[in-house]
C-alpha cells in the first residue's frame, strides 16, 4: 500500500518542515501543517503521478491559507518570557530581521506563499505557478504586489528587503 510514501517522507520531511516554518514562523504549527499535508497526500498517494513535490507543496500552501483565514490574529500565549538580549549584541541585525518578518507576516497568504516559494525555497516563477495551481501572470502580479508592500513598509527599508531575500 505504501508505494514509496514512507521513502518520500523520510527524504523530504525536513525540507517540508522548513518551508512550512517559513510560512508560519512557528515550529509547532509548521510540524502540524506538514503532518496535515502528508496525511492528505497519503490518502491520494496512488493518484499522484511523477514528482510528488508539487502536489505536497500545494497541499501545504492551501492548508496554510485556510488556517490563516480562520486563526485568531492577536496575542499568542507562551509558557516562558522571551530572553532579554544585551543591546550591544547584534541589535541592528535582530531589528532588521524582526521588521522584515513582521512585514512578510502582514502580506496576504498567497503573496507570502509566493515570496517564500520563490526567494526562500529557490523555485522559479514558473515552478511557483505550478505549485500554487495558478498562471505565471498571477504569480508575477502577487510577487509584484508583495514587493511593493514591502518597499513601502515604514518599518523596513528596501535595501534590507533585497539583502534578506
Amino acid at each position: 500500500m505504501d508505494d514509496g510514501f514512507a521513502e518520500y517522507v523520510a527524504h523530504r520531511q525536513a525540507r517540508l518542515c522548513r518551508m512550512a516554518y517559513l510560512l508560519t514562523r512557528d515550529w509547532g504549527t509548521a510540524e502540524d501543517l506538514v503532518q496535515t499535508a502528508l496525511t492528505r497526500a497519503w490518502l491520494a498517494w496512488r493518484r499522484v503521478e511523477g514528482d510528488p513535490d508539487p502536489y505536497v507543496y500545494r497541499i501545504i500552501v492551501n492548508t496554510y491559507s485556510s488556517w490563516w483565514r480562520r486563526r485568531w490574529r492577536s496575542e499568542v500565549p507562551s509558557e516562558s518570557l522571551p530572553e532579554t538580549m544585551d543591546p550591544r549584541d547584534v541589535a541592528g541585525e535582530v531589528e532588521s530581521q524582526a521588521a522584515l518578518w513582521g512585514a512578510i507576516a502582514a502580506l496576504s497568504p498567497r503573496q507570502r506563499a509566493v515570496v517564500v516559494l520563490h526567494y526562500f525555497e529557490g523555485h522559479t516563477l514558473s515552478q511557483v505557478a505550478g505549485l500554487l495551481g495558478c498562471s505565471l501572470g498571477t504569480v508575477k502580479r502577487q510577487l509584484s504586489r508583495a514587493l511593493t508592500r514591502l518597499r513601502v513598509d515604514p518599518d523596513i527599508q528596501l535595501m534590507h528587503v533585497e539583502r534578506a531575500l
